[in-house]
């Protein structure tokens, strides 16, 4: 179990190179795109937000956690693409004790302002779970339930396959049905509550992932976000626990 979202080689002699790599191939790519359309295109289009958070204590131990994220968004009609690059960890008494990355893309199409279908693809690499790293690709069907001002509620279900490596080095490649929810509700202009749930679920291995998060404005485009975080994988090597929870205190800015 890790109780704080923090990216591990933040002070340790190793730099989080892959993480990096994501983040800046993410950046490069949207200002690439971005100058091909002009003033107004980016300003209704592109959007974002990214998210860093640390945490460094000192005395009877030393630790030092670090968290970060980076959305970027597409809107073009009725398509909307998304991709995200993520990292955590934590390092105490200079050990590793938490490492994880994440890089997805997600591709919905609108058919009207309620039906709309979805083709997604997901990475996760941890390095202190069962699963070495996963990455699942999926297409399915999404209803909005819920579509007002201040709140609104997704669901979607979906089929696709899923590559998993295990801690033991043990291969699972299977089909999996997905079902994924999105809510969302706006207290007033400053606050937020978000809930993200998605389940992956296959012949030998059901993956699932809680989110939980309080959005509160701070200055402008900047905010704070509490989050907590709760994956579990059905299936895992002798040895290994089911369930991680992370907990993430972060800065947030919206572009």
């Amino acid at each position: 179990m890790v109780n704080v979202w923090s990216f591990s080689q933040f002070a340790g002699p190793r730099r989080p190179t892959a993480l990096v790599v994501a983040l800046l191939g993410m950046v490069a790519f949207t200002a690439s795109v971005s100058a091909e359309e002009d003033a107004d295109e980016r300003a209704s289009g592109w959007s974002g937000t990214a998210r860093l958070g640390y945490l460094s204590t000192s005395g009877n131990s030393e630790t030092d956690n670090l968290n970060a994220r980076l959305t970027a968004e597409y809107a073009s009609g009725a398509w909307l693409h998304r991709g995200i690059a993520a990292g955590v960890g934590a390092r105490e008494d200079n050990r590793t004790t938490a490492e994880a990355y994440e890089l997805g893309l997600r591709t919905t199409y609108d058919f009207n302002d309620f039906d709309f279908m979805f083709g997604r693809v997901n990475w996760r690499k941890d390095k202190f779970s069962g699963f070495d790293q996963q990455f699942s690709q999926s297409v399915g069907y999404g209803r909005r339930l819920i579509n007002q001002p201040r709140q609104h509620l997704n669901v979607e279900v979906g089929v696709g396959a899923r590559q998993a490596r295990q801690r033991d080095g043990n291969r699972v490649n299977e089909a999996i049905l997905r079902f994924g929810s999105d809510y969302e509700f706006r207290f007033n202009d400053v606050a937020a509550f978000n809930f993200d749930l998605s389940i992956e679920s296959g012949a030998d291995n059901t993956f699932t992932e809680a989110i939980g998060a309080f959005r509160t404005k701070l200055l402008g485009r900047l905010a704070t976000v509490v989050s907590y975080t709760v994956r579990n994988n059905s299936e895992v090597p002798d040895g290994t626990t089911r369930t991680d929870t992370f907990t993430s205190i972060a800065l947030e800015y919206t572009f």
